[in-house]
Parts: C-alpha cells; sequence; structure tokens
C-alpha cells in the first residue's frame, strides 16, 4: 500500500536516522535499498525495501562518467515507476554501511525532495540490532507514485564551477577518495585515468566520518574534522572517484552545519580522463 494513502505526512528528524527510528516506522516510510557495485541485489534486505538502482536506472549510462545524475523527467519517471508521492518520507539504506546510500539521499536533495534520510549504518547496524530482514533483493511491484522533480541548482555541479572553486579563497573542494589515490601512489581502478588529484584540493576520505560500527560521527566531531582542513571556509565543493562517496562528505558537512555545499557530479572519473585540466601528484 502506498505510504501517503494511509498516513498524515511523517516529520523526519533530520538527513540521518537511526535503525530504532526506522524500525518503529516500518509501513510509514519508503525505504530504499541503494547498494551499487559487490553489495548490488544483495541476499537480505530490510523488510519492504525498495531498489535506488545507482548502477542501473538511476544514473545516465549516455555519459562518459559512471554514476552521472539523471535527467530530471528521468529521474521524475523512475521514482514514480518506484511508487513514490511528494508527501512521502524516505529512508535510504545500502549494505556497506553509510556509503552509496548517501548518494541517493543527495540525489533527491538536488531534484527538490527533502523528505529523505540515510539509515546511520545501514544494513549492518540494522542486522546488527537484531531487526528483521528479508530474503532476496529489494524489489517494487506496487503502484505508481506521484513524485514531482523540482531541479536544485548548484547541488551538483560541473568541472567549469569546480575550477572556478579551487581558485576561490572562500571556497573549499574536498576530494573523498584514499590518501594513496589522491597522492597517485595508488592506481585508479577505472582505466584510462590519471593519477593524483586537483591542484588545491583537500583530502578527506569519506570514512574519516565515520566512528565505531560503520556509524557517521557526532555533528561537532564532524565540524572539528572539516574545520581542521578549510578553516573558516564555508563553501564546500566535495567529489570522489564517481560522485558516490562525495555524498558521504556532504552528508557529513551538513550534518555539521554547513548550508553552502555542492556535489561535482562527474568527479574523478571526468577530471582525471585525459585533457588539459592540470593534475598534480604527492600529498
Amino acid at each position: 500500500m502506498h505510504v501517503s494513502e494511509t498516513f498524515e505526512p511523517l516529520e523526519m528528524p533530520g538527513p540521518l536516522v537511526g535503525a530504532g527510528w526506522l524500525a518503529a516506522r516500518l509501513g510509514r516510510v519508503v525505504v530504499f535499498d541503494a547498494s551499487v557495485g559487490a553489495h548490488r541485489g544483495g541476499a537480505v534486505r530490510i523488510p519492504g525495501a525498495r531498489p535506488f538502482d545507482l548502477d542501473g536506472v538511476l544514473s545516465d549510462h549516455t555519459a562518459p562518467a559512471p554514476h552521472t545524475m539523471p535527467t530530471a523527467a528521468a529521474f521524475q519517471e523512475a521514482l514514480r515507476g518506484l511508487g513514490v508521492g511528494d508527501d512521502d518520507a524516505v529512508v535510504v539504506y545500502d549494505a556497506a554501511g553509510v556509503y552509496s546510500s548517501a548518494r541517493a539521499w543527495w540525489m533527491l536533495r538536488a531534484m527538490g525532495f527533502g523528505r529523505a534520510a540515510v539509515l546511520d549504518g545501514g544494513l549492518p547496524a540494522w542486522s546488527g540490532a537484531g531487526l528483521p530482514v528479508e530474503s532476496g533483493p529489494a524489489v517494487y511491484e506496487g503502484p505508481r507514485g506521484s513524485f514531482t522533480a523540482r531541479p536544485r541548482p548548484g547541488l551538483l555541479v560541473d568541472a567549469g564551477t569546480v575550477a572556478r572553486a579551487l581558485a576561490d579563497p572562500d571556497a573549499a573542494v574536498l576530494d573523498a577518495r584514499t590518501r594513496e589515490r589522491f597522492a597517485g601512489t595508488a592506481p585508479e581502478p577505472r582505466p584510462g585515468l590519471r593519477a593524483g588529484h586537483m591542484p588545491g584540493a583537500l583530502n578527506l576520505p569519506f570514512g574519516d566520518l565515520l566512528g565505531p560500527g560503520g556509524l557517521m560521527r557526532p555533528a561537532g566531531e564532524l565540524r572539528a574534522v572539516f574545520k581542521a582542513l578549510t578553516g573558516e571556509r564555508e563553501r564546500l565543493c566535495f567529489s570522489c572517484g564517481s560522485g558516490v562517496t562525495a555524498c558521504v562528505l556532504a552528508l557529513g558537512a551538513t550534518l555539521a552545519g554547513y548550508r553552502e555545499t555542492a556535489v561535482y557530479d562527474g568527479s574523478w572519473s571526468e577530471w582525471g580522463l585525459p585533457s588539459e585540466r592540470p593534475v598534480v601528484t604527492g600529498a
């Protein structure tokens, strides 16, 4: 049954919810499994979870970089096909913990949908709390929804915007890849990409925002992590390999109170291609 047909709109506590919060509201929220890669289509799911397929329909496969945001029309059609309405509340998780779920959350925000949150700790935290799971991959076979895409400019940005941010003393560009990939001492997993990073970018591996049990660190700790790198700068732009873990940084920055944030959609999969865009190596 469609969530908004049975209940009044549910108030969301913020961009992050715990397993206990979700367990008390199963059936009142739309739950999405946004797992990617080896975790995609896993053997178990949170009861009632629907597929937010970032490796499939919810990326633009005509774009040169993986995990590129679809057009507003394509995104709207996909969400309607998954039964989402404008008044629904949405919680997104992934089987790795807090990884690709943040990408789904950011995409929803970029399309003007503010009633979404990430499940803190993802499926591992849910299972670790002894909460029930169902077997088989996430599926949805219910009625269509009425989701309306209302794109918010500036949340997903292109290479030109990133280049301007790199030259702006009041902005910071943060790269969520590992320290070795940032420095260029480890090979890129995608063929054809140059090794290294954008000149002036700062390295903040997304795992640094996670604490015990793979949960997001408290807001005060997150703020301290960002401030140690960016100082007093409040305009932050995030990049990674393909625009997925950059959204973990966006989630952390949002929890830490930053309001002027953006994700580079193409990320290193675009910037690192052979081109005139500058690349440097070293820490």
